[in-house]
C-alpha cells in the first residue's frame, strides 16, 4: 500500500533538526496555552484580591488532574494516528480520527459529571482554606462544566501534530489566548465576575480554538478529514486506541493525584504561602513548558518511526532530545531563579506589599529549578515508550512519581516543614526520570531484537 505524505514526515532527515524545529513550534503554542491560566491569575490577583489569586492557584492541581487525564487519553488515541500515518495507511488514519472523536466525547461527559458531583468535597478534603473556598469552587466548577471544549481542542490539535502539522494549532491557540485576555478583562473588571469570570473566559476561548481547528481540518487537511463512510465504529481501532489511551490517562491521573496530595501539604501553611506558591508556579509553568512540549514531539516522532519500523532512528531522536534539553534546562533554571523576585509584582495590586511573598516563592523556585532536566527526561522517555507500544509499562513512571510525592508530602505535613513540602516535585522528577531511562533502554533493545529476528 502506498500513500503520499502531505505533512511533516519524521521518518527521514536529521533527527536533531526535526525535533528541535517541531518542539520550538509547539513550545510557542504551549506557552500561549499557559497564558490562559496565568492571565486569569494576574487579572484576578490585581483586580479582585490576593485571596482570589490563592483560590485560582489552589485549584491548579485539580485542573491538572482533569485536563492531564483527558489529555493522556486523547494523546493515546492520536498515537494510533501517527503510527498509521508512518506506515502509509490512509484508511487507518481516518478510522483513528473518527473513533477517537467518539471516545473523546465520552471522556468529556464522564469528567464533567463526576467532577461536578465531587468538586465540593474534594476541595474540603484538600484542606482548602475557608477564606478562599468560595472563590476556588466558583472557578474550578466552571472549568469542569466547560471541559468538553478543552478536551476537543486538544484532540483536534493532537491529530494535526500526529501527522506533523504543529503550526496551525499554534496559530489557533495564539488567537484564543488573546481572546482569553480580552474576555478576562471584560468579565472581571467590567462585570465584576471574579473567579467565575476568569474561568468563563478560559472555557469560551478554548471553545473558539476548538471550532477553528475543526474548520481548518475540514477545509485544508484531507489526510485527517473523514468522509461519511469513515464515521462507522471500528471495534479494532477503539481497542487499539484504548490500549494506548487508558494507560496514559492512568499515568496522568496517578501523577495528578500526587500533585493534589502535594497541594494539600501546601495548604497546611497560611494563605500567604499558598498565594506565593500560586504566583511562582504560574511563572514556572511558562519557563518549564519546554519539558512538557518535548513529550508531544517525541510521541509524534517515535510513533511515525515505529510505524516505519526504524528503531535506530528512534534511539537517535531520544539522544537528540536529551542533548537539546540539557541546554534548555540550564537556561530555564537560571532564568527562573534570577527573575522570580522581580516578576511577583505582576500578580498583585500595586498597593499590596509583595515582599512578604518573595521568600516563599524563591524557595519554591530554587528547589524546583535545579531539577528541571529530570523533568524533561520524564517526558522524553514516557512519550517515546508509549509511542512504541508500551503505554502500560510507562505507567511505572507515574507510580514512581506518586510514591515520591506522597512520601515527601505526608512527611512535610507531619513535621510542618515548608522546605520539605516544596521538595515533593523535584524528588519525584529525579526518581521518575531515572526510572524512565532504564525502562526505555530495555524496551528499545527488546523491540530491536524482535524486528531483527522477524
Amino acid at each position: 500500500m502506498s500513500a503520499k505524505r502531505t505533512d511533516l514526515d519524521m521518518t527521514t532527515g536529521n533527527p536533531m533538526s526535526i525535533i528541535f524545529k517541531f518542539t520550538m513550534t509547539l513550545l510557542i503554542g504551549n506557552m500561549a496555552q499557559q497564558l490562559y491560566n496565568i492571565v486569569d491569575t494576574i487579572i484576578v490577583g490585581r483586580f479582585v484580591n490576593p485571596l482570589a489569586l490563592a483560590a485560582v492557584g489552589s485549584t491548579g492541581t485539580i485542573m491538572f488532574l482533569m485536563i492531564g487525564t483527558s489529555n493522556g487519553l486523547v494523546t493515546g488515541f492520536t498515537i494510533v494516528t501517527s503510527q498509521k500515518y508512518g506506515s502509509l495507511d490512509p484508511k487507518g488514519v481516518k478510522a483513528s480520527v473518527t473513533n477517537g472523536f467518539y471516545l473523546s466525547m465520552i471522556v468529556a461527559a464522564v469528567i464533567t459529571i463526576v467532577g461536578l458531583i465531587f468538586m465540593h468535597p474534594l476541595l474540603k478534603l484538600m484542606n482548602t482554606p475557608d477564606d478562599i473556598f468560595d472563590y476556588a469552587y466558583a472557578y474550578i466548577s466552571t472549568i469542569c462544566a466547560g471541559i468538553v471544549f478543552m478536551i476537543m481542542y486538544n484532540y483536534c490539535a493532537s491529530l494535526m501534530r500526529a501527522i506533523g502539522n504543529s503550526k496551525m494549532p499554534l496559530f489557533f491557540l495564539l488567537f484564543s489566548a488573546f481572546l482569553n485576555c480580552i474576555l478576562d478583562l471584560v468579565f472581571i473588571i467590567k462585570f465584576q465576575m471574579a473567579t467565575f469570570g476568569a474561568a468563563l473566559a478560559t472555557v469560551m476561548s478554548q471553545g473558539i480554538a476548538m471550532i477553528l481547528c475543526i474548520i481548518y481540518i475540514y477545509a485544508k487537511m484531507p489526510t485527517i478529514r473523514p468522509s461519511m463512510p469513515d464515521w462507522k465504529i471500528s471495534s479494532s481501532t477503539i481497542k487499539h486506541q484504548l490500549r494506548y489511551g487508558i494507560p496514559m490517562a492512568i499515568q496522568y491521573g496517578i501523577t495528578a493525584s500526587g500533585t493534589v496530595i502535594m497541594q494539600s501539604a501546601f495548604n497546611t501553611f497560611d494563605s500567604v504561602a499558598v498565594t506565593a506558591i500560586t504566583a511562582a508556579s504560574k511563572f514556572q509553568g511558562v519557563i518549564s513548558q519546554g519539558m512538557f512540549t518535548v513529550g508531544q514531539t517525541m510521541a509524534a516522532y517515535a510513533g511515525q518511526n515505529y510505524g516505519a519500523r526504524n528503531m535506530p532512528r528512534i534511539r537517535e531522536g531520544v539522544k537528540a532530545a536529551l542533548k537539546i534539553y540539557v541546554v534548555y534546562s540550564i537556561v530555564a533554571a537560571v532564568i527562573a531563579i534570577l527573575l522570580i523576585p522581580h516578576v511577583l509584582w505582576i500578580f498583585f495590586d500595586p498597593e499590596v506589599d509583595v515582599s512578604i511573598y518573595v521568600p516563599w516563592a524563591r524557595t519554591y523556585i530554587i528547589e524546583c529549578a535545579t531539577c528541571y532536566f529530570f523533568l524533561s527526561m520524564i517526558f522524553i522517555y514516557r512519550h517515546s515508550i508509549q509511542a512504541v507500544g508500551y503505554a502500560g509499562i510507562s505507567m511505572i513512571l507515574g507510580i514512581v512519581e506518586l510514591a515520591a510525592r506522597m512520601l515527601t508530602s505526608f512527611y512535610s505535613i507531619s513535621v510542618h516543614n515548608y522546605y520539605i513540602a516544596v521538595a515533593s516535585d523535584p524528588l519525584a522528577w529525579i526518581a521518575a526520570g531515572l526510572t524512565g531511562l532504564f525502562i526505555a533502554r530495555s524496551i528499545f533493545n527488546k523491540i530491536e531484537k524482535r524486528w531483527n529476528a522477524g
